[in-house]
Order: structure tokens, then sequence, then C-alpha cells
């Protein structure tokens, strides 16, 4: 997530066409190719070493590449393996033969390469095939932007209805004291969403200090909570700190508050009526200042009428409330979650994973997700470790028995045939977008439309022409 308000730079895919330079890697160029690729308007840099590939690939602007492994020798393949690494490139590779009876350079081609080409080739032939594999790496690429600051561990990502009306919740708590109540399944990152809530909060350069309350045996809870004396009990050797005390200042996060046992709800009441502690053991009332958030996938209000919570405090934590929402709700976002989840996580795997396919897309969309972002990212990175091809498919997400016996909605079937079209019409045309609407049969901004509606978008060095800039909004893809 990026922060600032809600006005942030423009993205890259919604730039003017200036990606279109690509690396040519050779210890001797074919001076016709380049000249081709040249006059079909892509900008072209030269390597002729392991060393200048690295460096060229270090260049800003860089959409493809194109390299030749005649002649590299198997103490350059661990500088070729880092440039091929770089998932903002999408690399063609040319071979002959004899090379490609190389192990190594087998190896190379199959985990790294998005096409596999050899010479001589038709005309026009190698400028699709640079565009195929740039408009292909543009496709790994997942908005994370949105307008919550968090670090790249705890990143929240999402642009759906339901996440943007979480997002305007967030900024609205995070700026009062009040209490915050955090309601949603077991999952769902209510904890993310607590953390949020201090970062855009004055108290954002004081402790966040979170406790799970389930996870706490209940006659250690209060000890946890409030701290103790030395001598309070049997082992207590040195004074500590309660979690309260050392969140002064700060936010307090209590995650799972409906385990939490009575007797730890009186004492959390009366320092909610207070703002003063007792550590146990101890007769002094030390103030503490703090923001508490609260949050339990348990239905609080029937806890409360079957007595296992104090209405009181429950009245206390849940001045205002946030619901987050279940992944099942959450539409196109769930492609960019396992994306996102992906691109994380793709060292697990031992070779290079480019994606998923249209089927295990499919099946992510039909999936209940009773266990939400959790199970999501549990069987993205079971995945990324079993699978052996170089797209994830719904086997491999053991998805597979999901789909047997369902039966797709007409609507469903719609969405998912325009959304087909729609990519297959954007790789064909090389991202030019009015082209792409225009084999379309449809209008630039109905094209547009239709992108948002289905989560997509342009890709990095896509062509947008001074219409359709003009559109009132209607880029904001």
């Amino acid at each position: 997530m990026t922060a600032g308000s809600t006005q942030s730079t423009p993205q890259p895919w919604l730039q003017p066409d200036t990606q279109r330079r690509v690396i040519c890697v050779a210890r001797a160029h074919n001076n016709a190719l380049l000249a081709e690729i040249r006059s079909a308007g892509w900008e072209v840099v030269v390597a002729k070493t392991a060393a200048g590939a690295e460096a060229a690939t270090k260049k800003s602007g860089v959409a493809a590449g194109l390299i030749d492994f005649d002649g590299f020798t198997p103490r350059d393949f661990p500088t070729l393996k880092a440039c091929l690494s770089q998932t903002a490139i999408g690399w063609v590779a040319i071979a002959a033969e004899s090379q490609s009876a190389s192990k190594a350079v087998r190896e190379l081609i199959r985990n790294y390469c998005f096409d596999y080409i050899t010479l001589p080739l038709p005309p026009g032939w190698i400028s699709h095939t640079l565009g195929h594999a740039r408009g292909m790496a543009a496709l790994d690429y997942v908005d994370t932007a949105a307008d919550i600051p968090l670090t790249d561990d705890s990143a929240m990502v999402g642009s759906c209805e339901a996440m943007q009306q979480l997002f305007s919740t967030i900024r609205k708590v995070a700026n009062t004291n009040a209490s915050v109540f955090i309601s949603g399944q077991s999952g769902t990152g209510k904890e993310l969403t607590a953390l949020a809530i201090h970062r855009c909060s004055p108290r954002r350069k004081a402790p966040f200090v979170a406790i799970n309350c389930g996870a706490i045996p209940h006659h250690l809870m209060q000890s946890e909570l409030f701290g103790y004396e030395r001598g309070a009990f049997t082992g207590a050797d040195a004074r500590r700190i309660g979690r309260i005390e050392s969140a002064n200042g700060g936010t307090l996060f209590l995650d799972e508050i409906g385990d939490m046992p009575p007797e730890a709800q009186a004492g959390l009441l009366r320092f909610l009526q207070e703002g003063k502690i007792e550590r146990l053991g101890g007769n002094e009332s030390i103030p503490v200042d703090i923001r508490i958030i609260s949050a339990t996938h348990v239905d609080l209000e029937a806890a409360i009428c079957a007595g296992r919570f104090r209405a009181d405090l429950f009245h206390r934590l849940c001045v205002l409330r946030v619901d987050e929402p279940p992944l099942s709700a959450r539409g196109k976002d769930i492609e960019v979650l396992a994306h996102y989840v992906l691109q994380k996580y793709k060292t697990d795997s031992t070779h290079k994973i480019h994606g998923f396919t249209p089927s295990a897309i499919d099946a992510m969309h039909n999936y209940h997700w009773p266990g939400n972002v959790r199970e999501l990212i549990n069987r993205v990175r079971h995945a990324l470790v079993m699978a052996e091809g170089r797209l994830l498919t719904p086997r491999d997400l053991d998805l597979e028995s999901q789909r047997v016996g369902e039966t797709a909605t007409l609507d469903r079937i719609r969405e998912q045939a325009e959304r087909r079209a729609i990519e297959t019409a954007l790789l064909r045309h090389d991202y030019r977008l009015g082209e792409t609407a225009t084999a379309l049969g449809i209008s630039r901004v109905t094209l547009y439309r239709m992108m948002k509606t289905y989560g997509m978008r342009v890709a990095t060095g896509a062509t947008v022409d001074d219409t359709d800039t003009e559109l009132d909004g209607e880029t904001s893809i």
C-alpha cells in the first residue's frame, strides 16, 4: 500500500507508450535482426557479455529481452540467470538445436523465458514474439496501490467495492481515540486492519501491541494484561510490564476478545473506566494512555446473551465498528490477491512460475473460501512448491475437486468468456487499446469500463492516445 491521500500518482500502465525497450544479449549480434526490431519501433539495448547484460537489465523502461546462448559458457550462466529472473522483463531465447541439447541452457529457457525461437524467422515475427513476451510479463504485475500505509510484510491488497469501503472506514476511525471493534470471519485479516488503523492515526509513532486472547491460558491472562511485581506469586522473580502498560501512548489490539475469561473482562472494564492499572502484587495506580482495538470471529451479542461476555465491556469496546469482508465477497480481488501471494512467495518454488492458468483463475473465483485470505495464501504457497509447470493449475491449488458437478450460471459463463476475449485481444494487439477496442467491435470507453468491471489493468507500455486521456476518468482502471 502507498501512503497518502486518494490522489495518487498515475500508475505505470497509464503512462505513454515509452516501454518498448528491448535488451539483445548475444556474443555476435545479427545486424539484420537488430535492424528489423528497430524498424518495428523498439529501442534496442545491445549487450555482448553476461556482465553487460546484467547492467542493461537495470536500465529503466526495459520491457523485453532477446538472448542468444551461442558462445556463452557455463561460467556465464549464474549471471545470465540473474538477468532472466527479472520479472518485469519478458525474455525470448534464440538457440540452435545444438545449443538446446545443453541441459543448463534447456533449464534456463524452460524456467525463465516466455518463448523459444530459431532463426531465420518470417518477416514481422520477431516483433510479435517480443510484444507477446512483454505482455505476459506485464500480466505478472500486481497493482497493490491504495491509500493505507503498510509495510511490505503487512500489505492490504484490494480494489473491490467492499475493500474500498473498508479503506474509507479505516481512514475515518483512525483520527479518533474511540475504541474500535473489528468483526469478521477467521482468516479475513483483522489484525492487518487494526495495524492499518494504528498507522493512519496520530499514534502511529507509538507502540502497536497485539495479544491473542485465545492463545493465552486463562490463569495467565491477568498477568499478561496488567503485569506483576516481584514476589506477586511463586516464580515472579522480577517485575514484569504488562501488555497494556507496554502499549502506553499507542494502540493495544485484543484479538479473539470473545475468548477472554470473565475475571480478565472485569479488570479490562475497570481500566477502560479509570484509565489506570495496578500490576498484580502492587498497590500503585499507574495511568496509561492507549487506544484499544478489539476483534473476534464469534458473535459477541450471542455470547452476551449466553452470559459468556459482559455487555458493559462490549459497549465500551464497540464504540466504532468495522466489518471485515469475507474473501468470497471480494470478487475480482481474489485474482489480484493470488498474484500478489505468488509474487511474494515465488522463491519457494525451485523453478520460475509465471502465473495461473485460466482454469485455475476460474476455479478460484468459483470456490467459496471458508478459510478466507489465510486459506488462499496456504493454497498458493503449497502450489508453488508442488507445481511442475510454469503456470499453476486447479490441481496444483487442490481446487480440481471443487469443480466437479459445478453448474455455472449464464452470467458467470459470459463474464469468463468476455474476460478471456479481452485478454487475448490485448495480447494480439500488443496492448494498443484503440486497436483492441476496434478488434472487439466496441468503443474505447466500453473497453475501459469492461476492464474496470473485471479488475483488469492496462499493461505497462500500453498506447493511450489523446482521446483516451480525455474520457473524464474512464482511464482509471
